[in-house]
């Protein structure tokens, strides 16, 4: 990935490419823009380019018609292979405000930011907003296989998948709303307006769920997939296994961790297996295949299809789906 980067950055520096901040954002062909009527030349509007789906909602939220929002994950791609194109650093580079999360799908953004010139940037990190919890491997989830360098120490892995808590993602909003107004004090009362509408929103979302994890006949999970919710058990006090942690590579589970969940199944009577979006599902079809358990999708909302990005489906459409199908689980 560094040796992509940097041969990225030399080919652009070549061109001339990174330039200065024109007030307008900068949108390649293949990549997605929350108005693309207000990114057009003289638009006046600050431009926010963001990573994935979360970020881009919380910033099109917040900043409605004030800003050009881009998105540089195309919608329907897996967000964890994500590899920037010469265009994404020019638009990256070319913005007002850069939004990443700050993990290991983000492991591009370091070698990238160090060699832009960042006087007329700002950037917004998702992990640098709310308290961290490390990525675990819970009783029966295969482990990755180790990548790291031959005598490199690797830290604790921190999950990067904040925005899944709804309680997260109201502090994530809340300071993405103060940046934005000191970006862009002349559209302050506009951002703070609609950024108090959208917390009445994330509440309301947050009690949802509390209510039906509250009168649930069970507090147990089963996500036949890679799984991403560590900060939304935590927040609601659900116990879960998985196949995979949230971050991993892999796609097909061995013998071992597929009979671990299918006894599991069995053994706690779970009536809904889980898969997340995106997914191929043979994982979860197999569990379910096996047990006679229905399965479900519970949205991660690391992305959207290419035809809900059209329909503007948002966070919150995501996550209420999870409200319901979490119903059914848990009782």
């Amino acid at each position: 990935m560094k040796k992509l980067i940097a041969s990225l950055l030399a080919g652009i520096l070549m061109l001339g490419g990174l330039t200065g901040c024109s007030g307008t954002s900068a949108v390649s062909s293949a990549n997605t823009s929350a108005a693309s009527a207000a990114s057009q030349e003289g638009s006046e509007n600050i431009s926010i380019v963001c990573t994935n789906f979360p970020e881009y909602d919380f910033a099109r939220q917040i900043a409605g018609d004030c800003a050009d929002i881009t998105m540089l994950l195309k919608p329907g791609a897996e967000s964890h292979s994500f590899e920037p194109t010469p265009q994404d650093i020019i638009t990256i580079q070319n913005s007002d405000l850069f939004i990443y999360v700050g993990g290991d799908s983000d492991e591009w953004v370091a070698n990238i930011l160090d060699s832009m010139d960042r006087g007329t940037m700002t950037v917004f990190k998702l992990m640098d907003c709310v308290n961290l919890v490390e990525e675990e491997l819970s009783e029966g989830m295969q482990a990755e296989a180790e990548e790291a360098d031959e005598g490199e120490e690797e830290g604790p892995e921190m999950d990067e998948h904040v925005w899944t808590s709804p309680a997260n993602a109201m502090q994530i909003v809340q300071d993405l709303s103060d940046t934005l107004c000191k970006i862009d004090p002349g559209n302050q009362e506009t951002y703070q307006a609609n950024t108090k509408a959208y917390l009445v929103e994330l509440q309301s979302l947050d009690d949802a769920f509390r209510e039906v994890i509250s009168s649930a006949a069970r507090k147990e999970i089963i996500v036949g997939d890679r799984f991403p919710f560590r900060y939304f058990c935590e927040e609601f006090g659900l116990t879960y296994y998985a196949a995979f942690p949230g971050c991993s590579t892999d796609t097909e589970a061995d013998p071992a961790t597929v009979a671990f969940l299918i006894d599991q199944v069995k053994e706690d009577k779970i009536p809904v297996v889980f898969h997340i979006e995106l997914s191929n599902e043979e994982m979860c079809d197999s569990i379910c295949e096996a047990t006679g358990a229905r399965s479900q999708l519970l949205n991660a909302v690391h992305n959207v299809s290419d035809e809900d990005f059209k329909n503007g489906v948002t966070y919150i459409d995501l996550m209420n789906h999870n409200v319901d199908v979490l119903r059914e689980a848990l009782n």
